[in-house]
């Protein structure tokens, strides 16, 4: 069984690691130039994005291809999850293959603008996250068929932010600063920065440049999002324009070298 998985905070790389099989990290797959997937099974593993599949993800979908039995997907969110079974059948009917098994898993929300990362982590017992987990790893032993059960108001929200390019933000506002320069941005770096080069390293698509003659980082244009530059930054310089809170989020299962193992080391 092959699993393949794009993790910015663990949430994901902790349910591929939970269902067990030849990880694969679709960052490390794209850098490689690697999609063709042979197994039995093959899973696909990944966070929601504004209630439907990362950009990233849908880009890697439409060009892999799968030989398989079964293949498989389970998708990690925090408060609702769209009707993103929908988009993913969607993605599969265009590229030509079909899956088998759809399911998704509640988790800690780590969208700052949204959430306190404290508040989130202080409720994650409620989610019941292993015993989700244990379902969803006994139907894919099984090999179990099914699709998640989505209704006309999950396929209007899904709707409305594809409306909006799938991204909450205008993607205008991503640009990185150093504060004190008096520009306005979605990302900025405080000068608590260490230059330590973390928050590159833990980039799935090398968007963080360090200049560091200039003491500053710079984002380009292929940010999507993820946030794993401001939730694995070692000294929490990495801020988003109205946050809730500086607290950060990490998976507890999950180191920060298995991170920028998986999106940035080939």
């Amino acid at each position: 069984m092959k699993i393949l998985y794009f993790s910015a905070t663990g949430n994901s790389l902790y349910i591929a690691k939970s269902i067990g099989g030849e990880l694969c990290s679709i960052p490390q797959m794209v850098k490689e130039g690697t999609y063709e997937f042979s197994d039995e099974k093959i899973g696909i593993v990944f966070p929601l994005h504004a209630w439907s599949v990362p950009p990233y993800v849908v880009e890697f979908l439409k060009k892999a291809t799968f030989n398989y039995d079964y293949l498989f997907a389970v998708v990690t969110y925090g408060i609702y999850s769209g009707a993103v079974g929908k988009h993913l059948s969607d993605i599969a009917d265009e590229a030509g293959f079909e899956f088998s098994y759809i399911s998704r898993i509640k988790m800690v929300d780590n969208y700052l603008p949204t959430f306190d990362m404290k508040k989130q982590v202080a409720k994650e017992p409620k989610k019941l996250i292993e015993k989700h987990l244990e379902t969803i790893k006994s139907d894919i032993a099984a090999s179990k068929k099914g699709t998640l059960k989505e209704n006309c108001l999950d396929k209007a929200a899904m709707n409305y932010m594809f409306r909006r390019d799938g991204k909450p933000f205008n993607k205008k506002r991503l640009k990185v600063h150093v504060v004190g320069e008096g520009i306005e941005n979605y990302i900025y770096v405080d000068d608590s920065c260490t230059h330590c080069g973390v928050c590159a390293s833990v980039c799935p698509v090398n968007n963080i440049e360090m200049d560091l003659k200039n003491g500053k980082i710079a984002l380009s244009d292929k940010c999507f999002m993820c946030f794993a530059c401001v939730h694995n930054c070692p000294a929490g310089a990495i801020h988003i324009k109205g946050e809730v809170s500086s607290a950060r989020f990490r998976n507890r299962h999950v180191t920060l070298k298995e991170i920028i193992h998986s999106n940035n080391q080939i």
